[in-house]
């Protein structure tokens, strides 16, 4: 359970950096800590799938700390920046 919770919460993290990072595509405060939230839960789903970040036993060693944050970000971010390019896409004035 922790290691969901870690996902999340840099999933957050990473979607709100990106919104800075890309400005032009943010989604304000709030929609990127959505979009980075479900961002960071795929993301270390994947990596979990993947069999990495968090081993075989699931424990929380430092190791797989820094695997479910890198994880969680960049899926955060990366969600992020796709959620911002299919709203410009549909809605498009």
């Amino acid at each position: 359970m922790e290691q969901v919770i870690i996902s999340l919460i840099s999933g957050a993290v990473g979607g709100n950096l990106a919104g800075a990072a890309l400005k032009n595509q943010s989604l304000g405060t709030l929609g990127n800590s959505i979009a980075g939230l479900l961002g960071g839960g795929l993301g270390g789903q994947v990596l979990a799938m993947l069999g990495a970040g968090g081993g075989a036993a699931g424990g929380l060693d430092l190791t797989a700390i820094i695997g479910q944050v890198a994880s969680g970000g960049v899926g955060g971010g990366v969600l992020m920046v796709i959620i911002s390019l299919a709203k410009q896409v549909l809605f498009k004035r």
